[in-house]
């Protein structure tokens, strides 16, 4: 149930390598398993941030849960920063704590 959906204005040339290195980042700081995180590549999008068109990023963290965006943010701007070669004053996070009944897989509800 953990996502991470991952917007960003740079062409991203090792797709494989974030993806799966955000789904281990996720699984790791929300301390749930992995078969459940998912990781969303929005690239080559568009986007204006603080006044000019310089590379950035924008990222949403859901889960059931597990959400500590004090202990998360640093981890995931610094890996989103090496990552796509964004400086990490360059990057948003959003973070959201679903409820489990709001939230589905396999055809049901967490809860």
């Amino acid at each position: 149930m953990p996502l991470i959906n991952i917007t960003t204005s740079k062409k991203v040339l090792a797709k494989q390598n974030l993806l799966e290195g955000c789904s281990k980042l996720l699984a790791n700081l929300t301390c749930k398993p992995e078969k459940f995180v998912m990781v969303l590549l929005n690239e080559s999008i568009p986007m204006h941030f603080a006044g000019n068109d310089s590379p950035c990023c924008f990222a949403e963290i859901k889960s059931i849960g597990s959400i500590d965006p004090a202990i998360m943010a640093k981890s995931i701007s610094e890996y989103l920063s090496s990552e796509l070669q964004i400086p990490v004053d360059r990057i948003y996070l959003n973070f959201e704590d679903i409820k489990a009944s709001m939230w589905a897989w396999n055809g049901y509800p967490f809860g």
